[in-house]
């Protein structure tokens, strides 16, 4: 179901029809409406600000990307690493298991 909803960004009001809960849409709002103002301060007009923020906001994405992707390497090498030391204590424990059985 979609949802419509009426959000205000560097106070204009926009309606949004979204299939997100309101509380998540207004979140997405507040968010850019934080980094239109502290973007655009008193210096810029409100498309250089809007620019501006756009390309905060997307950097901001691309490194949680990034951040993102070295994290499932870095779970993927653990799993890697725990399959290689749980093949090893297989090994060491099929050795103990000969060396108890010779005596």
């Amino acid at each position: 179901m979609k949802n419509r909803i009426t959000v205000t960004i560097a106070d204009r009001s926009y309606t949004m029809v979204a299939t997100e809960d309101e509380a998540y849409v207004r979140r997405c709002a507040a968010h850019v409406d934080a980094r239109l103002r502290e973007t655009a301060g008193d210096r810029l007009g409100q498309v250089d600000a809007a620019v501006l923020a756009a390309m905060n906001i997307t950097d901001q994405y691309f490194r949680a990307l990034e951040d993102a992707e070295n994290l499932r390497r870095q779970y993927k090498e653990s799993l890697e690493e725990a399959s290689r030391l749980k093949l090893e204590l297989s090994e060491k424990n099929r050795e103990i298991f000969r060396l108890q059985n010779k005596k």
